[in-house]
């Protein structure tokens, strides 16, 4: 290995170590005393009622664990959004799990923590996955009603989803294991069966306080909406449980007898591990964002026995295209290439940017997978479309638009992996969180925005200094270059993808290592979801 993979390698195993510790300290929630608190009252942390919940021997992912990360300081700050998400396994179902965390302002809903319960049902939605809701939530938080209130993606949506899936015959099981009040009692009674634990558990649309501010009755809130109230007077729950692990182990029972799903008919086979050792990763990955590498040598670590059957390989040679099996899918790679080529005219073309006869390979080969239903996996690394003159008299517009076009109307799944660079409409084209990916996840060594942070920063140098002018003002060199640095330090910050994270703009930030495990697992829940549209690319510009 040479010197340069060395320093990637440690570089990039630090990344690792740095996500591995800010995921750790978040799993915390509220803090240590929070949590003692809670086992004080009989309960346990969210987490905890998660993992009693999952099948052991089982793979899971979490979704969305770095939602609010650096946000709401103001507010004392909202840990995994003050909810934990996880697909995993119950009873040999693959399910998906939403527990509202007590040690986080008492569950209270922030806006992040409706963004990221729209998120979980979505997933649930799109893969007619069966959905659990382990409910301990003070209800929204007051200080920003105005942001999670009354708009369409806000928290009224949540009880609207409820009543679709419903109808869609997703299963939702809903357990009230703590505080469920005001708006947020309707989420499990819409649910398909609910639990509630004797003691700790209670659901009413207003709590004894503002009863009495109300209508004048003096009642305590067990008497108003405990367990044996809505088990045995309002009919309201339909199993009443003695603690959090009685409530679990009925929900177990449940999902161990719901029939099977039918299925999309994904081609699968014996998984076989990469030929080619997946921990070279972190040394082929660039520390430099700026620097080549070969994308090749990225996806031959990822795929079953380092199988890859290129499509179109002499053509359109910064996206590469192809056939592959991951943990034995079947899957259709669509990956940029990060080092300089050679155009099929002999010129030289840029790594991580997309030209028209690239774009054109890759509109061709998402049509084909579709064809064959073929799941799509997206390999981010672009920095948007090539851009001058003769781009654009050779219609870089057109064609970019036509990937984008077939991007939008892929009927199979699609799985997008950001790992390096997603710039402007690169990020749309290598379909982006807005191109409906059921999974997207970065790797730490990812960066999304418009553009980088050295470009972004000249351009808005250049802005400035024109104002500046303007108004008669001189600047010096040295004045330019500390707003220079100034503008690209709050720009960086924003490229990071733990900003991303933060705003559910990517569901994780995972380890390179676990990606397989990501895509698989994804994969097995869409194939719970027959394919009932067409693929129809529209109207295009030929």
């Amino acid at each position: 290995m040479d010197l340069n993979f060395n320093k990637n390698e440690d570089h990039n195993k630090l990344l690792a170590s740095d996500l591995r510790n800010k995921l750790a300290k978040i799993k915390l929630g509220g803090g240590d005393k929070r949590i003692e608190k809670l086992h004080k009252e009989g309960k346990l942390t969210a987490r905890e009622r998660i993992d009693y919940l999952l099948d052991k021997d089982k793979e899971s992912i979490e979704i969305g664990a770095l939602a609010g990360n650096g946000m709401y300081k103001e507010h004392g700050g909202c840990p995994s959004g003050g909810v934990v998400v996880k697909v995993g396994y119950i009873q040999d179902k693959q399910c998906i799990v939403v527990a509202n965390d007590a040690t986080v302002k008492a569950g209270a809903w922030f806006p992040i923590t409706g963004k990221k319960n729209l998120r979980a049902q979505e997933i649930a939605m799109e893969n007619r996955l069966p959905i659990i809701y382990l409910v301990d939530s003070a209800g929204v938080y007051l200080p920003m009603q105005d942001e999670i209130f009354p708009d369409k993606e806000h928290f009224g949506r949540i009880f609207r989803n409820n009543a679709i899936m419903s109808s869609m015959g997703i299963t939702q099981i809903a357990a009230v294991m703590g505080s469920c009040v005001a708006g947020g009692a309707y989420l499990p009674i819409m649910s398909d069966e609910a639990l509630i634990v004797e003691k700790t558990g209670s659901i009413f649309l207003a709590g004894s306080y503002l009863v009495k501010a109300a209508i004048g009755e003096t009642i305590d809130n067990e008497t108003l909406g405990g367990a044996t109230t809505h088990s045995e007077i309002s009919g309201v729950t339909d199993y009443k449980a003695k603690d959090d692990k009685d409530a679990l182990d009925t929900i177990k029972n449940i999902i161990s007898k719901i029939g099977d799903a039918d299925q999309a008919g994904f081609n699968k086979v014996k998984a076989k591990k990469p030929k080619m050792n997946p921990d070279d990763i972190y040394g082929i990955i660039p520390k430099s964002r700026s620097d080549q590498y070969d994308m090749m040598e990225i996806i031959k670590r990822l795929v079953d026995d380092s199988e890859f059957e290129e499509y179109k390989a002499g053509y359109g040679k910064t996206i590469i295209t192809g056939y592959a099996r991951i943990d034995g899918w079947a899957v259709g790679i669509v990956a940029n290439q990060r080092k300089v080529v050679k155009s099929k005219k002999g010129e030289m073309q840029f790594g991580g940017v997309i030209y028209s006869d690239s774009a054109d390979k890759a509109t061709r080969f998402i049509a084909n997978c579709n064809q064959k239903k073929i799941p799509l996996v997206f390999l981010q690394d672009v920095t948007g479309f090539m851009v001058g003159s003769k781009s654009e008299h050779g219609g870089i517009i057109k064609d970019g638009a036509k990937m984008v076009n077939a991007v939008s109307n892929s009927v199979v799944p699609k799985f997008t992996v950001v790992i390096g660079n997603s710039y402007g409409a690169g990020n749309y084209a290598m379909c982006g969180k807005a191109y409906d990916p059921r999974l997207i996840f970065a790797w730490p060594s990812a960066e999304l925005a418009v553009m980088g942070g050295a470009q972004a920063a000249k351009v808005l140098l250049q802005i400035e200094t024109a104002s500046l002018k303007k108004k008669g003002e001189t600047i010096t060199k040295e004045q330019e270059e500390e707003l220079f640095n100034k503008i690209k330090s709050r720009y960086d910050d924003q490229v990071s993808p733990y900003y991303a994270a933060a705003r559910l703009w990517t569901d994780a930030i995972i380890d390179p290592l676990e990606t397989r495990k990501w895509i698989s697992m994804g994969i097995n829940a869409a194939n719970h979801a027959p394919i009932e549209k067409k693929f129809n690319l529209g109207v295009i510009q030929v």
